[in-house]
């Protein structure tokens, strides 16, 4: 069995680590983030600070657009788009690495707090039971100083995550 996570696309693109995982995984997109790396891929604005880190994930991220924008998997990921909170159809991309899209709404249910992309994460990760992978150490810290009920791991904790992680019965447990 897989185990999931809610992701903003980006961060594949980043960290090639979360491509290659132990175990399987399934990662669930927020279609939001995905239209992000559009955004990212056209910006003259670095994603990384060294121009050469930029460089390769600029590349990386044209690479997912076009794995995105492929038909077969632009059918199966506009599924997803004909209801709020409707999952898509799953996008293998290889033997352990799977991605389902989720048409979330943001519904500012965390008020100021949260952006609506990170409010769409957080509701994903609610609304799915699966915990959120994460590089934003700010993210991390509002969910617990907001007291939003999701596990949350950074992205540099992905091992940990994937192998053991923590159930929910041990970080419900004082």
């Amino acid at each position: 069995m897989s185990r999931r996570f809610v992701i903003e696309a980006v961060l594949v693109a980043i960290y090639g680590e979360l491509m290659v995982p132990s175990q399987p995984v399934q990662y669930i997109i927020p279609y939001s983030t995905i239209m992000e790396l559009y955004e990212m891929k056209d910006s003259k604005e670095p994603v990384m600070p060294d121009p050469e880190d930029d460089a390769h994930v600029k590349t990386k991220i044209g690479e997912l657009i076009a794995f995105f924008d492929d038909p077969f998997n632009r059918k199966k990921l506009e599924r997803s788009l004909a209801a709020p909170w409707r999952l898509s159809p799953p996008l293998p991309i290889n033997d352990n690495v799977t991605f389902v899209i989720v048409n979330a709404m943001e519904n500012a249910q965390y008020g100021e707090g949260f952006d609506p992309i990170e409010t769409e994460v957080v509701l994903a990760s609610i609304r799915e039971q699966a915990p959120i992978i994460t590089d934003q150490v700010e993210l991390m810290e509002k969910i617990i100083q907001s007291e939003v009920p999701v596990q949350v791991y950074d992205v540099y904790d992905f091992d940990f995550a994937v192998e053991q992680g923590i159930s929910a019965d041990d970080w419900m447990t004082p």
